[in-house]
């Protein structure tokens, strides 16, 4: 069986830009800290809900090299590396492997997609660079317009570093079918905080939260419940959060959930265009909710 990266709710963390949009550093700490003093069980920089899509080669290294830095082995650290050309991607892949990071995650090619073959060859050549790191596959059919079937998963996780999969299909019966065929070889996670407590049911390690950027206490201790036997307990906090969650989704994320960092105090900035400001209507229902659960006045 693979070594488990992590168990539990790990935060798909925003990055912070200054007014120039520069990458904030100063405020990234305070969120690292945030995240680590309310028990979130890994933090993964450089995702969808951290524009990498907008970002350098730079930036995204200097980026992954800071939070491994800072995070100092506390907590598991996810590097994301991840496009849809794959001599690019491999790049990428090579670059956080030799951070330091406890694992990294890589998005299915979006816009030119592929065939299942191609995601097969694709997720390979990433696994092959990776070289000890273990590899997380991410597929978000919603963004890429691409899905892995059950059936690639299968042949993926024969792989010895393709360790897990970030599932955001929002196709239950599918998963079962992943878990069915992949038996031991792969983990996965959620890739949706809608539906964190049907995924753990059937038998998924935990969920990659955008949710947790702003609740990772209360997001771990849905998990940590679950995996305690407090089923139970473990359900009513994700129907107590399902309001919350559609706020955070009531836009293209990450807009609403740096627009809740900042109404939080955190100096997030903008996010990076084509990504622009949160409208009207969606921020009056982002602040209803939050005040609904006092993260705010």
């Amino acid at each position: 069986m693979k070594k488990l990266i992590f168990k539990g709710a790990g935060v798909a963390i925003v990055t912070p830009f200054k007014p120039d949009g520069s990458i904030n550093f100063d405020v990234f700490s305070k969120l690292i800290e945030f995240q680590i003093a309310n028990e979130t069980d890994a933090i993964i920089v450089c995702g969808t809900t951290g524009e990498s899509a907008t970002m350098t080669n730079d930036e995204q290294a200097r980026c992954i090299e800071f939070v491994v830095k800072k995070v100092n082995g506390r907590v598991p650290v996810i590097g994301g590396a991840g496009t849809n050309n794959t001599a690019h991607a491999l790049e990428l892949v090579k670059t956080a492997a030799g951070l330091g990071v406890n694992g990294i995650l890589s998005v299915t090619p979006y816009y030119n997609k592929t065939t299942q073959e191609g995601l097969y060859r694709h997720f390979t050549a990433i696994a092959d660079a990776a070289g000890d790191v273990p590899v997380i596959v991410y597929n978000v059919p919603a963004r890429t317009g691409l899905n892995i079937m059950p059936e690639t998963y299968a042949r993926l996780a024969k792989h010895p570093n393709i360790n897990s999969i970030k599932e955001a299909n929002g196709n239950l019966p599918a998963t079962i079918k992943t878990l069915d065929l992949c038996g031991d070889e792969v983990y996965i996670y959620s890739g949706e905080d809608t539906v964190i407590i049907p995924m753990l049911s059937i038998g998924c390690m935990g969920v990659i939260s955008v949710l947790s950027n702003i609740c990772p206490k209360e997001t771990h201790d849905m998990c940590s419940l679950w995996f305690a036997g407090k089923v139970e307990e473990s359900a009513k906090l994700q129907i107590k959060y399902s309001d919350l969650v559609a706020a955070l989704f009531c836009e293209v994320s990450p807009i609403p959930v740096k627009t809740a960092l900042k109404l939080m105090g955190y100096e997030v900035g903008d996010c990076r265009l084509p990504l622009c400001e949160i409208g009207e209507s969606a921020k009056k229902q982002l602040v209803a909710s939050m005040q609904k659960f006092g993260l705010i006045g």
